[in-house]
């Protein structure tokens, strides 16, 4: 009888913390939501007099797939794009993140460093750094990275390969948040795992596999979710910008517009429901009860 109502109380206390977003939900995005799945079954026009609604059904959708020579272009070139750029994203955090977290001095400086260009950067900025050439690395160039590419992949994945070296430093930029991630998953690791493992004569290769790995697990799985919706939301998606170019042509139109956006809101959720499949399972090891 005590545990059931210590579960009432741990479960009241959980609706308190989300409530706050449930009525915020439901004041301020609900309506938005409902208002522009329901313009995306239309033709709108904006005038003078207000919008005016012409019922089409699926017919923006239908063209989206079957007639428009440029979104879905587009939009598989990018999904190419993100599939490159997530494990380079998280891959790069993850190191970086295991460095910092070894004992040495000015942890909190380096911290700082890596986190300061998710500040600084905003679209205009990186825009300004894409016009300068800034954003792309030399030595792929110099080397004749860029050539083999070219002479020995497919052009469908080749040339999303091609954007993402092109963009490469900015890529790496956008990992401040990831790392922070995984630093706070690093240093809930028990230590006196790590103590025991190199007593019994384990190697740091086997550690990092069989300890550091499993232990960040779901911390990799939030990375990739954060990292998944950042890439398809920041200000270097052509996408995004295909989208807001028919917002104001006179043929699509808002309408039309707005069911790519809802194409495009599909699409990332699907993705995101293969990376909670693939990442989201849970493991019989858990790094707590093995420190006890």
């Amino acid at each position: 009888m005590r545990n059931f109502f210590a579960k009432r109380r741990e479960m009241m206390t959980g609706y308190m913390f989300v409530s706050p977003w449930l009525i915020g939900f439901l004041l301020f995005m609900a309506w938005p939501i409902y208002f522009s799945l329901n313009l995306s079954f239309h033709k709108v026009i904006i005038s003078s007099e207000g919008i005016k609604k012409t019922w089409l059904g699926w017919d923006n959708f239908k063209y989206a797939f079957l007639s428009d020579p440029k979104y879905l272009e587009e939009l598989l070139t990018f999904i190419k794009s993100v599939i490159f750029m997530i494990p380079i994203i998280i891959v790069f955090a993850m190191l970086v993140a295991l460095l910092i977290n070894q004992p040495i001095r000015m942890k909190g400086f380096f911290r700082a460093i890596f986190f300061l260009p998710v500040v600084i950067t905003s679209g205009q900025v990186v825009k300004e750094l894409f016009a300068q050439g800034a954003a792309a690395a030399p030595i792929v160039e110099r080397y004749g990275i860029v050539q083999y590419i070219q002479t020995n992949m497919d052009p469908s994945w080749g040339e999303p390969l091609l954007n993402i070296i092109n963009q490469l430093i900015v890529i790496l930029w956008y990992s401040g948040v990831q790392i922070l991630i995984f630093l706070a998953g690093l240093q809930k690791v028990n230590t006196q795992i790590y103590e025991a493992a190199s007593i019994d004569g384990a190697s740091p290769w086997e550690i990092f596999w069989k300890i550091t790995l499993p232990s960040i697990k779901p911390f990799i799985l939030v990375n990739i979710i954060y990292t998944t919706v950042d890439l398809f939301t920041n200000s270097l998606n052509d996408v995004i910008e295909l989208i807001k170019v028919h917002m104001f042509q006179i043929d699509t139109g808002f309408g039309y517009a707005t069911s790519l956006a809802w194409i495009y809101f599909t699409v990332i959720f699907v993705l995101l429901l293969i990376v909670v499949a693939i990442f989201g399972r849970n493991d019989d090891y858990n790094p707590r009860q093995a420190g006890r």
